[in-house]
């Protein structure tokens, strides 16, 4: 019992250091690209995305490293947790697409509630453009990461399997 508490502990520690990592290696890439300061594009983040895709992306991207750990680590059930990680990777396609949908109809919708004149078109559009950048920003943040935890945990697996002669 102690070993598999010490076991699940190294494996959380392990992932935690995986998904802290990555997301600094991330914030110093979109720095480096970006030349505005991590607080900026953490702001920018927050703006164009909103909170609650944020924290669905970041719950999805940890259950998977946990089970990429899994997998990893383990001799035994590495199918489970296969299975578990692409399910989680999945979910994060599965988000980004809908709050592409989210973003598109929250547009649409403002667009709809509003009565186009000359002087209203440009806070419109503004107001468009903003509820659009959610939509499409979430798909091109959200696809190719689940795309590329699913090819972590695929590879990792193929690779833990015993070849066969």
């Amino acid at each position: 019992m102690r070993s598999q508490v010490m076991q699940m502990v190294g494996t959380v520690s392990r992932s935690a250091n995986y998904v802290f990592g990555g997301a600094v290696i991330a914030l110093a890439i979109a720095v480096a690209i970006s030349a505005v300061g991590p607080m900026d594009v953490l702001s920018w983040l927050h703006g164009t995305v909103g909170m609650a895709f944020i924290l669905l992306f970041s719950v999805l991207a940890i259950v998977t490293i946990f089970c990429w750990t899994n997998i990893l680590t383990r001799s035994v059930d590495t199918e489970f947790w296969l299975e578990a990680g692409l399910h989680a990777a999945s979910g994060i396609a599965t988000a980004a697409l809908t709050f592409t949908l989210l973003g598109i109809s929250l547009g649409i919708g403002v667009l709809a509630e509003q009565t186009l004149t000359p002087e209203s078109v440009q806070p419109i559009i503004s107001d468009l453009t903003h509820r659009f950048s959610l939509a499409f920003f979430t798909t091109v943040i959200g696809l190719p990461v689940s795309a590329a935890l699913r090819a972590l945990l695929l590879i990792t697996y193929a690779q833990k399997q015993p070849t066969q002669s």
